[in-house]
């Protein structure tokens, strides 16, 4: 059983390179789905602007996956297959966005296209928490700060969950509320002042 599980562990930084990898995709398709307009003149290249605004938020928030992506891995030691298919199927939630973005500019923001992005969002987000107790899982620490920082990115999970979720029906009312619904909720990872600090070990 022990060399069953040895075999099943490896480098948490081969995983890594290659989730780095798929990021870099990611970020490629959305750049190679910014088409410049065939007729010339400045008042053409403006009304792209649903385009560059999808294209802006979803950066952001793939910058935002990644950059957690890789403080997450820093408390790991090794992954197992139980991390390997949870780190696969996030990957895949983030593949999506590409597509959803793309859908969201050629229909230039509409309540259909931002509920759509917004659900994709949430499937992201809740994939992100899947791997995040897999990860805890596989890699259990009596230290109380790391304890601390698991505990504040589950909050934040479940909070960006509720967020993301409530952005979808709000589409239907507002899609421009709905984006900065969106978008806050993606802030709220490089903004941790907002209640969302681990707290101090007592």
């Amino acid at each position: 059983m022990e060399k069953r599980k040895n075999r099943e562990l490896m480098s948490s930084g081969r995983l890594e390179a290659f989730s780095d990898g798929v990021f870099a995709i990611i970020i490629t398709i959305m750049v190679l789905d910014l088409r410049p307009p065939a007729p010339a003149g400045i008042n053409v290249l403006f009304q792209l602007w649903p385009t560059a605004l999808a294209y802006a938020l979803s950066f952001f928030v793939i910058a935002i996956y990644w950059l957690n992506h890789h403080r997450t891995f820093h408390i790991v030691k090794h992954v197992g297959t139980t991390v390997l298919w949870a780190n696969l199927l996030y990957l895949f939630c983030l593949t999506l966005v590409p597509f959803f973005t793309a859908y969201m500019g050629e229909h230039r923001l509409d309540a259909v296209s931002v509920a759509l992005y917004a659900g994709d969002m949430f499937v992201c987000c809740l994939a992100a928490m899947v791997l995040r107790f897999a990860m805890i899982r596989e890699n259990p620490s009596d230290d109380p700060a790391i304890r601390a920082m698991n505990y504040a990115g589950a909050r934040k999970n479940a909070l960006s969950l509720i967020f993301y979720g409530a952005a979808v029906p709000l589409a239907a009312l507002s899609a421009a509320l709905a984006l900065a619904l969106v978008f806050a909720t993606a802030a709220t990872y490089v903004l941790p002042g907002l209640g969302l600090r681990p707290r101090p070990a007592v």
